[in-house]
């Protein structure tokens, strides 16, 4: 066994390059060079304060222990996942510390605190699951390899085991055709940019946001190699993908024979072609793909598949669609006998009228128990495992999504996360749940959340959410703060109990201007009372000058404070409409001014914050361009997903909208302004405002500036508390006055 981890270690050292990984399955045992790494990396003057030793799994299950030995820490786990749960469990809890996406708090100083006897943990979840196909764009679409090294080691620190490994597939994809016979030609149209590969994995879109060019998929096969051979070392099992059917429209013209389904993805974009699985080359493309994709970053043996993704299948007949499940796993199973299929629920809720029981059983009972995992994607909010009796005896795992297109709302159902996932694991109808995880469409906001829902991947019984909460506020902060307490038990009543919304209502500045409340993109349903949230913000300022300096408290309060203005946008734009009506240009004037303003001030708020800016998504984009032209499809790609997401007449526009520094005073105030502006001639002139025609002029200004470059900063500026303040002082009394006349949807 020494020399067989001797052998890992060495390969682990080897030089990466394009050539095969020989890796086939994750790290065994604890690799003691890699959890020290970790530990160094995230505590680079107190590691060596940290001794790091094995111990073997119990009954199969993942194990931690800590105890203090003289004035060192001593962190024991099966693997680098439990000694790193082990080193996050002992900030957390015992030193009181944390780390976090939006600021952490690393105070510590010799001797470390030292916990009382030894902390035993044992972890009731087999796996561990994190990330959406939609994560891989709406969050790490620019992600080098510094910030993927920091999430893999966030992930080992929260408890993930089976994190879906997407990165650096398109050369996978491009190996398999050309071996067929395509040409580069063939498929220019085919890969999208880099800003779109989940819809494109997923096989919802061809080409959009292309060509995409030889150096990024060059490049990003180096990253994923580096970031499987992390994962692994760490003792992850990475999930990859099979192939989904998703083929080149020159697949037609080659394979004139060949059996193909054309669809739209719900009519948004052009139709792609999906080879049908009963087609004998779907079999012979899905071994292709696999044995390429083991020779470039080896294999774990779960395989992601989701073939009919948002996308209904050609037919309901249960014979049909049980084939066709059959054939999918057969494809992974001719590549690699021992391939487990991971596949998403999602489909079962997006086209629930076409997912009646018998289709769902076809689709699920054709493939042995031991062959799938489910993952039941949105259990905080629409558990699927109830409606099909726990996926009729398949394996599942209970996740979080939490979150639609990366908005940065601050929602949540904190009650749900902290109770649900051992509850549903000790109930006899549950059937077979081995896991819980997280399947956010986007990240680095609502950090709570997040580190509530994991905390469930070392606990049996549920989290008690009182003392939680006020933990959490300790470590985040770095010290104990009743002002702090009463306000996160605020947001905990208000925007953390959120059972109505979607993912949490956007701001009405982020809207295609309007006199509607809500529309199409963005939606302004509060379902919970505001006062609240304001309550929750003056408690925040009122314990700022004893927690202003800690980094968690400072996203926090720009955080709170961002939501209140962005709310209270909606009753600013409403006394527009009104006053329109009316035609009551005074009253119009001054209710449009404020709104503009309240616009510029959110703006700078959010530029004191490098959480909130627009630069920093638009360059980290271009800097992985190695021409101007590659930085300029780049940049294209980063303004298009956040912006229309598609073409001038995108039904997706606003999907992904962002309250960044930048984006409001770069995109949505000039958008506002031209309303306010064209609106005010109108009443001028005593003529009715078509907002059809004002929609046909603000589409080409759009598309322009999704096509511009001009420069945003991707550092902050400003003094996040002084000018939490600055707003507060501002506002406070007009948000007390005026919140109430926001309608909630309770």
């Amino acid at each position: 066994m020494r020399l067989i981890r001797t052998i890992y270690i060495l390969l682990f050292c080897l030089p990466l390059s394009t050539k095969a990984i020989s890796i086939d399955s994750a790290q065994v045992g604890l690799n003691k060079s890699a959890a020290k790494g970790l530990i160094k990396r995230m505590l680079p003057e107190f590691y060596s304060h940290f001794e790091v030793e094995e111990i073997p799994a119990e009954a199969g299950k993942d194990v931690f222990e800590i105890f203090a030995k003289g004035d060192k820490i001593v962190l024991k786990g099966n693997n680098g996942v439990s000694v790193a749960s082990a080193f996050n469990y002992y900030l957390k809890h015992i030193a009181h510390c944390q780390i976090s996406w939006n600021g952490s708090n690393k105070k510590l100083s010799l001797p470390l605190p030292k916990p009382a006897g030894t902390i035993r943990r044992l972890s009731p979840h087999n796996y561990r699951y994190y990330l959406n196909y939609c994560t891989f764009n709406y969050s790490m679409s620019w992600w080098d390899w510094n910030r993927w090294q920091w999430e893999i080691d966030w992930m080992a620190m929260n408890g993930i085991n089976t994190p879906l490994a997407l990165t650096g597939q398109n050369i996978i994809h491009s190996r398999v055709y050309k071996s067929l016979g395509f040409t580069s030609k063939d498929l220019e149209g085919f890969f999208s940019g880099p800003a779109y590969f989940s819809w494109f994995w997923m096989g919802n879109l061809d080409g959009w946001g292309g060509p995409l060019p030889q150096s990024w998929m060059l490049s990003h096969e180096k990253l994923q190699k580096k970031i499987l051979t992390r994962e692994r070392e760490l003792g992850m099992k990475p999930i990859l993908p099979a192939f989904t059917g998703h083929v080149p429209p020159a697949f037609k013209t080659r394979f004139p024979n060949a059996k193909l389904n054309k669809t739209s993805w719900n009519n948004k974009f052009p139709e792609v072609y999906l080879l049908n699985p009963d087609d004998p080359m779907f079999t012979k493309i899905g071994r292709m793909f696999i044995n390429e994709q083991k020779k470039a970053y080896g294999t774990d043996h779960l395989y992601s598949s989701d073939t009919f993704n948002e996308n209904k299948p050609p037919s309901n007949d249960s014979v049909f669609l049980a084939d066709i499940s059959k054939n999918v796993y057969a494809s992974m199973a001719s590549a690699d006998p021992m391939a487990v299929w991971i596949m998403q629920g999602w489909l079962f809720h997006f086209s629930a009228s076409f997912w009646q029981e018998p289709q769902m059983k076809a689709m699920l009972n054709a493939v042995p128990n031991d062959k799938m995992i489910i993952l039941d994607l949105w259990s905080e909010r629409h558990p699927l495992w109830k409606k099909t009796n726990a996926y009729y005896g398949k394996p599942w795992i209970w996740n979080m999504l939490s979150n639609f297109g990366g908005n940065i709302s601050m929602q949540g159902i904190m009650k749900t996360v902290a109770e649900e996932p051992a509850r549903v694991r000790s109930d006899p109808q549950s059937g077979k749940m081995v896991g819980i995880g997280l399947t956010p469409e986007g990240i680095e906001q609502n950090p709570v959340m997040y580190e509530l829902m994991m905390e469930n991947a070392w606990e049996e019984r549920p989290i008690q959410l009182d003392s939680w909460l006020k933990g959490y506020a300790q470590r985040r902060y770095g010290q104990q703060n009743n002002n702090a307490e009463q306000a996160w038990d605020y947001l905990r009543k208000s925007v953390y109990s959120d059972t109505v919304t979607n993912g949490g209502p956007e701001s009405i500045i982020c809207a295609r201007p309007t006199f509607a409340r809500s529309t199409r993109g963005v939606t302004t349903r509060f379902s919970y009372d505001n006062q609240d949230l304001v309550q929750a913000w003056k408690l925040l300022i009122q314990a700022a000058p004893e927690l202003g300096n800690a980094e968690g408290f400072q996203y926090d309060l720009v955080d709170v404070s961002r939501q209140v203005l962005a709310n209270y946008a909606s009753y600013l734009q409403q006394e527009t409409a009104k006053a329109y009506q009316e035609n009551n240009l005074i009253v119009f004037r001054k209710n449009s001014a404020e709104f503009i303003q309240l616009t510029d001030d959110m703006d700078v708020l959010l530029k004191t914050r490098k959480d909130f800016l627009l630069g920093q998504w638009l360059n980290t984009a271009k800097a992985w361009g190695t021409n101007q032209a590659e930085k300029n499809l780049y940049e294209r790609n980063a303004r298009n997903l956040i912006t229309l997401w598609g073409d001038e007449n995108s039904t997706l526009r606003e999907y992904a909208c962002k309250q960044w520094s930048g984006l409001l005073s770069g995109f949505y105030k000039p958008r506002w302004e031209s309303f306010f502006k064209t609106v005010e001639d109108c009443m001028n002139k005593k003529v009715k405002f078509d907002e059809k025609l004002f929609d046909e002029t603000m589409k080409k200004w759009e598309w322009n500036w999704v096509n511009q470059h001009e420069h945003y900063s991707d550092r902050p500026s400003g003094d996040p508390v002084s000018q939490s303040r600055h707003v507060y002082e501002k506002y406070y009394a007009q948000f007390e006055r005026n919140m109430p006349k926001i309608k909630s949807v309770r």
